[in-house]
Parts: C-alpha cells; structure tokens; sequence
C-alpha cells in the first residue's frame, strides 16, 4: 500500500457523510457549524441525488385548524399499522421547527399573499404541503444548501467519490473503503453518516435518477446492519410515459390541484374505488391504475388538468409544463399519459431517533435509513420532511457524542490501494440489464409466490456472481453498483416473499387480505459473508 501522508490523528479524523441530499447537505452544514471536520462524499455531482427531482413539497401544520396531531393521523392511516408512533410524534411535532430553520437558511418557498402558500396531496386531510418554485421544491432546497456547503470552510467536498464498502472492526464502523480519481482508498472515519438515497434503479420503470443504485442499504447489510421494511416499495401512481420508455415524475400536487384521472373512454375511474377518489393513498391509486390499464389494454392511462385555470397551471407546474411541451403535450389542454413507477422505499437501514444504526459508529437517516416514521406506505411529501428532523436530530447526537468523547476516531492512515477498473465484464452488464425487468415483472405492483420464489432463486444465483470474490479485487464503480443492486433487490425480493398478506404498498394476488398476523416489521441481517438472511422464525 502506498502511504499518503502522516497518520490521522484520532481526534482529528473527520466524520463521512456520504450523499449530497437534503439529508447529507444539511448534517454537513450542522457537524460543521458544530465545529467538527466534515468530508461530504457524493457519488456524482454535489446537486445530482433524488433530492433535486423532488417536486410536490413538505408537508407541515401550519395552516389554521390543522396540527401536528392531525397530521400524525393521516401519516398512521397511510402507513397501515406499521408505523411507529412515537417516530411519526417526532417527525410531526418537529416539523414547523425544521421548516423556520429551511427558511432561515434562505429556502425561497412560495406565498400566496404573503403567506407561505400550501397545497393538498393525497390522503391529507388538511392543506399543508409547502412548496417552492411551483413544483421544484427540491431543486430550490438544493440551491440553497449547496451554496453554503461550498462556503464553509470546515466541510470538504468530495465529488465523483463512490464508496465501495464499510470497515468495520470490533463492531464499529471505523471507515470506508471508496473509489476516488480512479483510485482505490481505505479512510478512517470518526463515524459515518450514510445518507446515500434510495434504491429505485432496481426497477425499470422508476422516478428515480441514474444514482439511487441502493448503494446505502447494500453497503449497511454488507457491514452487519440490520435492515427492515424493504418489501414496502412505493409505486407513484403518475409517472410521464415517454415514447423511448423514459419516465419523469407527475407530482401529486397536480392532483391535489384538482386533475383528474381517466381511462382511454375518459371515465374518471377513481370515482368509487375510494372515498377520496383521485387523492387516495399512493397504493390505492398505482393499484387501480394497473387494474384499468390491463382491462383497456393499454400501457397508460390519463391525466386531464383540461378544466383547471391555464394561468395557474403555469404558474404552479413550471417544470411539468416544460417537461410536457418538449413531449409534445400542451398544458392544460392535452391529456398527459402516466402510469405506476417505482417511486420510494419506506424501509431502510433500522435507526433509533436519533439516527444510529444497529452497528457502533455508523449513522443514517433520508430515505436510505428505516426510522418508522412510513409504516407499510409513506404519506406524501413525509420525505423531505424526514430528512430535515431526523438529519437534525442525528447532528445533535453526533455532536453530544463528540463532546462527551465518544467518537475516539481512527488509529490508522488513509491509504491508496491502486487502480480501480474501468467498466463491466459482459456477465455484469447482462445482470444489469436483466435485474430491472426481473424486478419488475415478479417483485412490482403485483406479486406472487411462483413469480416471488423465481425471482429470489435468480437473484440468490447473481450474488454468488457479484461477491467478493469472485468480484475482482480493484473492481470499480460499475462493477460495484451491480452487486449494490443485486444484494438491494434480493432484499426486497426476499421480504416480500416472507410477508403473506397485503399491506400498504405490498401487495400479493395470492394472500390479498391484511392480516393481524403479519403486523410486524421484518429485519433482515447479515449471517455470513455473501449470504442473504435465511427466512425468520
């Protein structure tokens, strides 16, 4: 090994946040303003995560009449029984708080008279949605954040970084190994905050950018983390369908404005399946759009914002409107063709409040942590809002635990451990391109024991293929980002095949009733290296 410099002192080893969401933004900022070195580590670019394509809002209690209690009830009846309570307390109470920090660090949301404006999305009982630029809340929290990331001199940005593995000894976490500069390098951590995103690029239709491979989840099994909840795969009911079979996000928002859903007769079909019609929970609504789409033949069915005020859709939908017309559909005029895409995991890495892992020195929070606060089925716009109080309590943690000298940091150097391959080898670049579909087809919106059992005895096959070895030493991003996916989707695949009943977003044609047996969660740990968990008692 080639040694890099002097050896890191322990008390000055840094914590490594590793994704450039709103999550790894904001603890960045916080540790840093807390006065501990920082090293923010993003896959790709600093602005490229799943916050940026985030479009709907957050949503808070502040309008009159709503509350923090009323918005923890329509969080527990979206979620199905699995909440945990006292999580979603949390996440509620502390809302309005987190959201006056947003604002204090200049987020631009939008008003309405000067009022800060909300609006309605599914399964909320109240308006309390904030938003920015009409539907580009994301992208406006990312500017935000990202310009004070670069401006404090405490964090150390470090772009095109790909993290390979954890290094655990004794049961810590004490650093990563990572590809940086087509380089392979092992870092020593005070701790490590995962904030890595989600993992939808396991499905080949998904909302999710090129990024959310499930690197977090994979790399946290991998270590010895437990992980829960992955069988509880959201499906946004309305994504673009595209021609070239590209699928780009249609925000409920456009919903809770008032569009309306129809099928190729343009019947408005949601009128009878539920009482809250076309803003019925997220599962409610993909189900029922599959069931139309496979009774009319079709690949898609239709959002028609026709009746609704042009200027207002305009004004409220600017990144839609482009989106559209590039297509080539007017707004509001024209219908837009959507359809179900994998959309968000509720379940992740099991954390407590404040963010730590079942594994010492190890941190998560953001989509890739399982806090509880979503239950079997997130309520919409919950995401971004978990990412801001539970990244805020998981800073003060981390903080409390420096100051209480609990982070003793790492007795050992950074170190460059050579070249790291370019590429993929034929038989990685098929499974990449076959696991999205198998994905799909067996462990989707619909699912069953024949097509469940299929899919985890071809993905059980991968991982053998994907392990290490026979995955070679010095392998780099691409070869890596296929075991990610490969261990991620065995995980969801391999719950989903434990859990016989139908809840929240999990649903099996063979057992579709919820049962009282199954409300639990199920937590999937490591038992040896390279193997799935085996089923729990």
């Amino acid at each position: 090994m080639l040694y890099l410099g002097p050896m890191t002192s322990p008390a000055r080893s840094p914590i490594l946040v590793v994704g450039s969401g709103v999550t790894g933004l904001l603890v960045a900022l916080e540790l840093a303003e807390g006065g501990l070195e920082v090293h923010l580590i993003s896959k790709g670019t600093l602005s490229e995560s799943n916050t940026r394509y985030a479009q709907g809002g957050m949503a808070v209690a502040l309008a009159e009449g709503d509350s923090p209690d009323s918005h923890l009830a329509d969080t527990l009846v979206a979620g199905a029984g699995l909440c945990d309570e006292e999580a979603v307390r949390v996440l509620t109470r502390e809302a309005p708080a987190r959201f006056r920090d947003l604002l204090a660090r200049g987020v631009g949301f939008d008003r309405e008279g000067g009022a800060i404006a909300l609006t309605l999305e599914g399964a909320h009982s109240h308006r309390r949605v904030v938003h920015a630029r009409g539907d580009a809340t994301g992208a406006e929290l990312e500017r935000a954040l990202v310009a004070q990331v670069h401006a404090n001199p405490a964090i150390r940005v470090r772009e095109h970084a790909f993290v390979l593995e954890l290094i655990v000894e004794d049961g810590r976490v004490t650093g990563m190994t990572l590809v940086e500069g087509g380089r392979i390098r092992r870092e020593p951590a005070r701790a490590v905050v995962l904030a890595a995103g989600g993992l939808g690029r396991v499905y080949s239709h998904t909302t999710n950018p090129p990024v959310a491979t499930g690197d977090g989840v994979a790399m946290a099994f991998r270590a010895g983390a437990a992980v829960r909840d992955l069988e509880f795969v959201q499906f946004h009911p309305t994504g673009l369908t595209l021609p070239d079979g590209a699928t780009f996000l249609i925000s409920e928002a456009v919903r809770g404005e008032g569009a309306i859903l129809r099928d190729k007769a343009g019947h408005a079909f949601m009128d009878g399946v539920h009482p809250l019609r076309d803003l019925a929970p997220r599962d409610v609504v993909s189900r029922a759009i599959a069931a139309r789409m496979a009774a009319d033949g079709t690949d898609h069915v239709w959002l028609d914002l026709s009746h609704l005020d042009p200027e207002m859709v305009a004004r409220r939908f600017p990144t839609i409107s482009r989106v559209c017309e590039v297509a080539g559909i007017t707004l509001p005029t024209e219908l837009i063709p959507v359809a179900p895409a994998a959309h968000y995991s509720c379940g992740g890495v099991v954390t407590d409040l404040e963010g730590r892992a079942t594994l010492r020195g190890l941190y998560a929070a953001g989509e890739v942590a399982s806090t509880g606060v979503h239950g079997a089925n997130r309520l919409a716009s919950n995401s971004l809002l978990e990412c801001v109080v539970f990244g805020h309590r998981l800073t003060r943690a981390l903080l409390a635990a420096a100051e209480a000298g609990e982070l003793p940091g790492t007795a050992w150097p950074a170190t460059d451990e050579g070249a790291a391959e370019q590429g993929l080898a034929p038989q990685l670049a098929a499974i990449r391109e076959e696991l999205p579909r198998l994905m799909w087809n067996f462990v989707g919106l619909h699912r069953e024991a024949a097509g469940l059992a299929a899919a985890c005895e071809r993905l059980a096959a991968w991982a053998d293929d994907v392990a290490s070895p026979p995955l070679p030493r010095g392998a780099g991003v691409e070869a890596a980002e296929v075991r990610n996916l490969v261990w991620a989707a065995g995980l969801i695949a391999q719950a989903a095949q434990w859990r016989e009943e139908s809840r929240g977003c999990h649903y099996r044609l063979d057992y579709p009733e919820t049962s009282d047996a199954w409300r639990k969660h199920l937590t999937q740990r490591r038992e040896e290296p390279n193997s799935f968990p085996s089923i729990p008692s």
